[in-house]
């Protein structure tokens, strides 16, 4: 934990000046927030809450031009003198799963819920870029926001980037403006409200997707031996798969892999010709990734091999881990202790990254920066029982979302600071 018991006039008079902006359009910030939280949308085209951005920007004094191959929305926020530009992200996409959690603003899209945030992120990056614009006398450079879609497993980063979304040009005056650092906010029900943890190096995993398909021979359930059946095959090859995590991984490079579905067969007296394994693999280096993908495959195809069975591994890969820089995430985690302390809150260093995947790592890839999270569960609720993220029944506390948007704000003042 990094933060101290700190009073108003403890506060930095930048961010108290902040604070004091950001609180005038909490209301408005919160409006949006439920707006988009009552018509989710899937995947890579978001014509409702891309609308709904497009909208909130543009009485703003920002360049909007939208993406073509997605509908990713990037503003682009010019300060009164040169300097370099900053990133500022916020996801917009939502999951295909039902909503239960009773709200007045509850998903009104059959199957379509904002279980992981994402409302909350888009609409504090929107009330920061409203804040940042009425400060622009404030900043040396640019702010470029980012608006994706697609996090949700449809690698809409990468997409953004593609289209070269960090190929700025140079500022009005004709000074070179690059791309220099990036920052990201991600609510969590796992913190309590207004709280922000982050740590340098791996924060979050990859995530791959394994499909081992078990070919063996089909017949009647009562005569085995003249079939060669893939249901044992396959439960041994699951059986092999955890015992290569924990015998052959370190346990100071950790990885994971769930085998969240086994289907074969039709009925209890056939035994089918095929048994399918599927599952997910999660790591926090690049080299344990490599080294998980050739273990599943070098395992399953032994085992299938002693069992004389066909096998065939796929492995999709998904998201990269995602990589906080050492300097900025020291730099966003002192900020954040800021934030949080003059809200009686706290900053907190993670002690190990967490298994889940972002599709941050792709700009993180390419620019230095941090992904910090932001505690979303009430003070008054047992974080131990809080629904998690990605829970039909997950709340967020809309009462966090005040100091997301001052973090964004301050992290791109900070950083685009003359003095």
């Amino acid at each position: 934990m990094t933060s101290d018991s700190t009073t108003a006039d403890d506060i930095d008079p930048q961010l108290a000046a902040v604070r004091e902006h950001v609180a005038e359009y909490v209301d408005r910030t919160v409006r949006m927030r439920r707006t988009i939280h009552r018509r989710p949308a899937l995947g890579n085209e978001l014509p409702a809450p891309q609308e709904v951005v497009l909208a909130e920007l543009d009485a703003l004094p920002i360049a909007v031009p939208t993406h073509e191959t997605t509908s990713g929305v990037v503003g682009l926020l010019e300060g009164t003198r040169p300097g370099p530009t900053v990133l500022l992200r916020g996801d917009m996409d939502a999951l295909p799963m039902p909503e239960d959690t009773g709200l007045d603003f509850a998903s009104e899209i059959d199957g379509a819920m904002h279980a992981c945030g994402h409302d909350t992120h888009t609409a504090m990056l929107a009330g920061a870029a409203r804040v940042l614009s009425e400060r622009r006398d404030e900043i040396a450079g640019r702010v470029l926001f980012m608006f994706q879609p697609g996090e949700e497993g449809h690698h809409g980063a990468r997409f953004m980037l593609d289209e070269g979304m960090l190929d700025v040009p140079p500022m009005s005056d004709g000074t070179a403006s690059p791309v220099t650092s990036a920052f990201a906010i991600h609510i969590t029900s796992a913190a309590p409200s207004g709280w922000f943890a982050t740590r340098a190096g791996p924060v979050m995993a990859s995530a791959d997707t394994v499909r081992i398909t078990v070919t063996g021979k089909g017949g009647h359930a009562s005569e085995p031996f003249r079939a060669l059946d893939p249901v044992p095959v396959a439960c041994e090859i699951v059986q092999a798969i955890q015992s290569m995590i924990t015998r052959r991984i370190d346990v100071f490079d950790p990885a994971v892999v769930t085998i969240a579905r086994i289907r074969a067969g039709t009925t209890d007296n056939v035994i089918p010709e095929t048994a399918e394994i599927l599952g997910t693999i999660r790591a926090v280096s690049e080299s344990t990734r490599s080294d998980v993908h050739a273990g599943l495959r070098r395992g399953a195809e032994g085992v299938g091999s002693a069992h004389e069975c066909d096998i065939d591994v796929d492995i999709e890969l998904g998201y990269p881990v995602t990589v906080n820089d050492d300097d900025f995430s020291s730099f966003a985690l002192d900020l954040a202790s800021e934030v949080a302390s003059a809200s009686d809150g706290a900053a907190v260093r993670l002690p190990n990254p967490v298994m889940g995947a972002e599709d941050f790592s792709y700009v993180l890839d390419e620019r230095p920066g941090s992904m910090v999270f932001l505690g979303g569960t009430p003070h008054d609720a047992d974080l131990a029982t809080a629904a998690p993220n990605h829970s039909n029944r997950v709340f967020f506390d809309e009462g966090a979302m005040p100091r997301g948007v001052e973090l964004y704000t301050m992290v791109a003042l900070r950083q685009l600071s003359s003095s």
